[in-house]
C-alpha cells in the first residue's frame, strides 16, 4: 500500500465523521451546554468556598472558574469519546464496521484513524468552548491555545481507545449505556477536574491515591499544564502509556462479528 492510499483512506475516515457530525448538530450543542453551565452555575456556587492556591501551573492566586476549565475540556473530550464508541457498537451491529474492516489497509491504522476523526470533531468543540469561556474571564495564554493542541488528542486519543475498548466487549447497543456511565461519572469525578489533588489529599488520603491511579486526572494536568504554557513530563509521560496501552488492547480485540443479531435468536454471530 502507498503513502497515497494511507492518505485517501484517512480523509474518507474524516468525511464520514465530519458528515456525520453535521447530521447530529444538536449533538455538537449539547455537548456545549453541560461544561457550560458547570462553568457558569457550578463555579458560581462553589467560588466563595473553595478557594485555589498558586499551584503549578499557575503562578498566582486564580478563580475556581480558571481552574476547572482545563477540566471541563477533558469532559467534552470524555463524553465525546464515549458517545463516539457508541456509534461504533451502532455501526458494527447494522455492518458498517465490517465494510471498514475489508479494506486491505492493516487494522490497527483502520480503528486509530477512526479514533483520530473522532478526536478531531472533539477538538473543534474544545476551542469552541474555550472561546465561549473566554467571556467568563477565563483568559490563558495566547499561546497557549495552540501549546495545549498535543495534548488535546493525546486526551482524544487515550479516550477515544478507553471506548473502543468498552465497545469491543459489549455485544448489544442497550447495554452501552449503562457501562457508559459506569465508566464516565468516576473517572470524571476521581480526578483533578473539578478539585485540586492536595485538596482532596487534605479531605481523604485513599481518594486522593484513587485519583492518581485515575489516567483521566493525568489527561487533565497535561492539558492544564500546556494551555498555560508549562510542561509535565508526568502528565505527558503517563497520558502517553496509558494511551498505547488502551489501543493496542483494543485493536488487538476488536472483532466486528461480535454483536447480537436479532434474526438469530440474540446469539452473537
Amino acid at each position: 500500500m502507498t503513502l497515497a492510499q494511507y492518505w485517501h483512506c484517512f480523509v474518507g475516515i474524516q468525511a464520514r465523521e465530519w458528515l456525520r457530525f453535521w447530521q447530529q448538530r444538536t449533538r455538537f450543542f449539547s455537548a456545549l451546554v453541560r461544561p457550560l453551565l458547570w462553568l457558569v452555575v457550578f463555579a458560581a456556587g462553589f467560588r466563595a468556598v473553595l478557594g485555589v492556591s498558586i499551584v503549578p501551573p499557575y503562578e498566582t492566586y486564580i478563580t475556581y472558574q480558571t481552574y476547572i476549565a482545563p477540566g471541563l475540556c477533558g469532559m467534552i473530550i470524555l463524553f465525546n469519546s464515549m458517545q463516539g464508541a457508541l456509534s461504533m457498537v451502532y455501526d458494527r451491529e447494522l455492518g458498517s464496521m465490517r465494510v471498514l474492516l475489508m479494506s486491505p489497509l492493516p487494522r490497527p491504522f483502520l480503528l486509530v484513524t477512526k479514533l483520530l476523526s473522532m478526536g478531531i470533531v472533539s477538538i473543534v468543540q474544545v476551542y469552541l468552548f474555550l472561546a465561549i469561556a473566554l467571556l467568563l474571564d477565563v483568559e490563558p495564554p495566547a499561546w497557549g491555545y495552540l501549546a495545549v493542541l498535543p495534548a488535546l488528542l493525546l486526551t482524544a486519543l487515550m479516550l477515544g481507545a478507553l471506548g473502543l475498548l468498552i465497545a469491543t466487549w459489549v455485544k448489544q447497543l442497550e447495554n452501552f449505556a449503562g457501562v457508559m456511565n459506569f465508566v464516565i461519572f468516576p473517572m470524571f469525578f476521581l480526578s483533578s477536574a473539578l478539585y485540586p489533588l492536595w485538596k482532596m489529599q487534605e479531605a481523604s488520603p485513599w481518594l486522593y491515591w484513587i485519583c492518581q491511579l485515575n489516567p483521566f486526572t493525568h489527561a487533565v494536568e497535561a492539558i492544564r499544564f500546556a494551555l498555560y504554557l508549562k510542561w509535565s513530563p508526568e502528565a505527558f509521560g503517563i497520558t502517553a502509556g496509558v494511551t498505547v496501552v488502551l489501543a493496542a488492547l483494543a485493536t488487538a480485540g476488536f472483532r466486528p462479528q461480535r454483536t447480537r443479531i436479532l434474526s438469530s435468536g440474540g446469539k452473537p454471530a
